[in-house]
């Protein structure tokens, strides 16, 4: 449980700790807030609460933010039975059905899975509980987070030295 006066990046950082222990560190997610409610039995549930910044020209949530909590989310999903487990995302459908502003909540589920893949679909829901966005997506299980993060380091950065 979070502490008064603890930030909300705080906040949003200890609650990823559920997932993968201490060593889980994403960058990006922390950045936007998200805040992980449940990760459990092939289900995720997001707390995303946008800041003025996160939104487009109309003043209602940026896609971009939309997709990046769905994609999360069905991550999050794919991983809440094997949380040391990585996964990347292979491809991923968005459909945008209304505007998303206010707190928002995404709730990931893992629809199948193999040893290598899993398919995955996440809901966006309004402060209303009115959907506002979709998605359905592929996940490749990784077979070691920490080496495949380190694997995936190196040719970021063009070093293919192992």
């Amino acid at each position: 449980m979070a502490k008064e006066g603890q930030s909300a990046a705080d906040k949003a950082a200890a609650s990823w700790r559920t997932l993968g222990g201490d060593g889980l560190q994403i960058p990006f997610v922390a950045h936007m807030g998200f805040v992980l409610a449940q990760c459990a039995d092939g289900h995720s549930e997001i707390g995303y609460a946008p800041l003025p910044e996160h939104q487009n020209s109309l003043g209602v949530t940026h896609g971009g933010a939309l997709m990046t909590l769905l994609d999360v989310s069905m991550a999050t999903a794919a991983r809440s039975d094997t949380p040391r487990q990585g996964v990347v995302t292979i491809e991923m459908k968005t459909s945008f059905m209304q505007a998303a502003s206010g707190p928002l909540v995404a709730r990931g589920k893992l629809l199948h899975r193999t040893a290598t893949l899993a398919f995955t679909q996440s809901t966006i829901y309004d402060a209303k509980g009115r959907a506002c966005a979709m998605a359905v997506g592929t996940f490749k299980y990784l077979k070691e987070v920490s080496r495949s993060a380190t694997l995936l380091q190196r040719a970021a950065t063009g070093s293919n030295t192992e």
